[in-house]
């Protein structure tokens, strides 16, 4: 049975390419066909009245027609537009860090419901008074999860023993933690206080709801931060780039 020829999809814009003088092909993530692209004629020009709803960090139900190698975009109108993620340059970089890592993490065509959800949720969250720092270091964590790449946290990853809440130490190449004898054959491996290796736990394990109730220092912050910065950019091969401006923006607020 043949695909109807138009089709419409819930979405979240995570990246435009420019083409031509006006021309953009989106990426989106949608709840149940995964990342899909595609391709809206004329769209940059100011006349154009679907530009509004296709803005990076919208969330927007799309209207598309099937095409041989691209689908077109005929329609869109916007759910959510998450305007304080658009309002504010440092809430703005941490949605495009969001988005960054979804669509890094992420093939094309494949379903992924859950992901959709935590896209949603993280982007909500953002947009809500609270610690945006620990919102990000739980999106982190979950999307790990869903995309196959769950760091062990509870045991070491060399001899699989139960982790003594003790300094125990975190290896990117061996994705999880390891306890003190193990860790020191791995020389890439570097030491996680024990406040860090609870905070990591209690994220993994839980939901939205206990990361705002959660309070934690600075230091504490940073330390959680380059742990999973550190294994992103370990399976990414990589830097995440809007990360780095991110970093470059905390510098100029502090």
């Amino acid at each position: 049975m043949s695909k109807p020829r138009t089709y419409q999809t819930e979405a979240i814009i995570i990246k435009k390419t420019r083409l031509r003088e006006a021309d953009v092909i989106f990426t989106f993530y949608t709840p149940n066909l995964g990342k899909i692209q595609a391709f809206a004629k004329s769209v940059r020009k100011t006349r154009s009245k679907m530009a509004g709803h296709l803005e990076l960090l919208t969330y927007s139900q799309v209207s598309l027609a099937r095409g041989r190698n691209l689908d077109t975009i005929i329609g869109s109108q916007t759910i959510n537009s998450f305007l304080p993620l658009k309002s504010d340059l440092w809430l703005t970089s941490f949605g495009l860090y969001v988005i960054e890592l979804v669509n890094q993490f992420t093939a094309d065509n494949v379903e992924n419901p859950a992901l959709f959800q935590l896209l949603r949720e993280t982007m909500e969250q953002l947009c809500r008074t609270g610690n945006r720092e620990l919102t990000l270091r739980y999106f982190e964590l979950h999307l790990l999860d869903e995309v196959g790449y769950r760091p062990q946290l509870h045991q070491c990853v060399s001899c699989q023993k139960p982790l003594e809440p003790v300094v125990n130490s975190f290896s990117p190449s061996s994705g999880g933690m390891l306890c003190p004898d193990c860790a020191v054959n791995h020389p890439s491996s570097y030491p996680l206080s024990l406040n860090a290796q609870k905070v990591l736990r209690l994220l993994q394990d839980s939901d939205y709801s206990t990361v705002e109730r959660l309070k934690i220092d600075a230091e504490l912050s940073r330390e959680l931060e380059i742990v999973l910065s550190n294994y992103l950019k370990y399976l990414l091969e990589q830097e995440v780039r809007s990360a780095a401006w991110l970093y470059t923006l905390r510098q100029q607020i502090k």
